[in-house]
């Protein structure tokens, strides 16, 4: 009787065991299949961050409809990345590179796809606009006008007759972006021989920099009718994206000389007015893109109909006016002085200073 017990005992013992090994075995699963999909996910999660880095690098060539031959008239003609594609209107992807309108639609919508192009809130602009910097004048009563200097990342408009101070403002640019960068290259595209380099010494010496390192910092192109203006005002776009040069300030003086001499009468008005505004946007691009200050001089006429008031108009009409950012107006004043008027400003009201030009720069009165 104690035997058979005893073995009773004994198979209800292996039983358990048998029950717990394969509860093991079924928790053991379980925690298998619980745990693949985590795994799973893991790895999904570390392809897509492979695959992100991978789509910022996409290039124009990577472009529905662009092989290596359109891809290289597009990069000879200033389209290099994704970006400057992105902005451009099928017309113009059309007459750089001789490819239908729908291919160009289509390379647009790609790299619009490809890019972050959303809305920005309020506060992110905001913080945008704390990489602005203010190139200042020399007169602290001119700083105080446009709000601190002229800014980068905009174009400032000065006009006024011969002699009002538009290419001394031009030179003392030059100057005082090195001022604030001693490595900051400045453009001056010149189209009234007005650039002088023993200005550019004699103000260098007067704010304490080496003359030598400031005119090498300078690079100068002297634009002989209105379309090598507007290569030239292009070609910026290389010097910055090919070869790396840090620019700071674009100058044009002056603006409309060359389209006022080419384009007469009214018969040509709108095919002047449309070839400027294409010139102006190209500035104002380089301005927004590269965080550039964009200084154009212009020129002026009179208004002989004007019995009251000052006759003075800017050449250019609404093209320019709207194009600007900032737009000052320059006139002698009394005892040799100058006066600026501020009469176009995103978020300065209109006012006015008084100055002297001298040899080492703007004084004020």
């Amino acid at each position: 009787m104690k035997n058979e017990k005893n073995d009773e005992i004994i198979e209800q013992e292996l039983e358990l065991q048998e029950e717990q090994t394969q509860e093991e075995i079924t928790q053991e699963k379980e925690t298998q299949e619980e745990t693949t999909p985590e795994e799973e996910t893991t790895i999904n999660e570390e392809d897509v961050e492979i695959k992100n880095p991978e789509k910022e690098k996409v290039g124009i060539i990577d472009l529905p409809g662009v092989g290596a031959a359109t891809a290289e008239k597009l990069e000879s003609v200033g389209y290099r990345d994704l970006m400057s594609v992105a902005v451009a209107t099928p017309a113009e992807l059309v007459d750089a590179s001789g490819m239908s309108a729908a291919v160009a639609k289509r390379m647009i919508a790609a790299a619009r796809a490809s890019l972050d192009m959303d809305f920005k809130s309020g506060d992110e602009v905001l913080k945008i606009r704390e990489t602005v910097e203010k190139i200042s004048t020399g007169s602290d009563s001119f700083n105080e006008l446009v709000g601190g200097g002229f800014e980068t990342g905009a174009i400032t408009e000065c006009f006024g007759e011969f002699g009002s101070g538009k290419t001394q403002i031009g030179h003392i640019l030059a100057i005082n972006a090195q001022k604030l960068d001693e490595n900051a290259v400045v453009v001056y595209i010149d189209t009234e021989n007005t650039f002088r380099p023993e200005r550019i010494q004699q103000l260098a010496e007067g704010a304490g920099l080496d003359p030598t390192k400031v005119l090498k910092n300078i690079k100068v192109a002297r634009a002989y009718n209105s379309d090598h203006q507007m290569l030239m005002a292009e070609k910026v776009e290389e010097l910055v994206t090919k070869q790396n040069l840090p620019v700071k300030v674009v100058v044009v003086d002056s603006l409309t000389a060359h389209f006022r001499a080419e384009f007469i009468g009214r018969g040509t008005l709108a095919e002047r007015q449309q070839k400027l505004n294409r010139h102006m946007h190209v500035l104002l691009k380089l301005a927004d893109l590269h965080n550039i200050c964009v200084y154009v001089t212009n020129q002026v006429m009179a208004k002989p109909d004007m019995f009251f008031g000052d006759p003075t108009q800017a050449i250019g009409g609404h093209v320019v006016a709207h194009a600007s950012t900032f737009r000052i107006y320059l006139r002698k004043g009394k005892k040799g002085s100058r006066v600026a008027k501020l009469i176009d400003a995103p978020n300065m009201p209109d006012g006015e200073c008084n100055f002297y030009v001298e040899t080492g720069g703007l004084k004020d009165v």
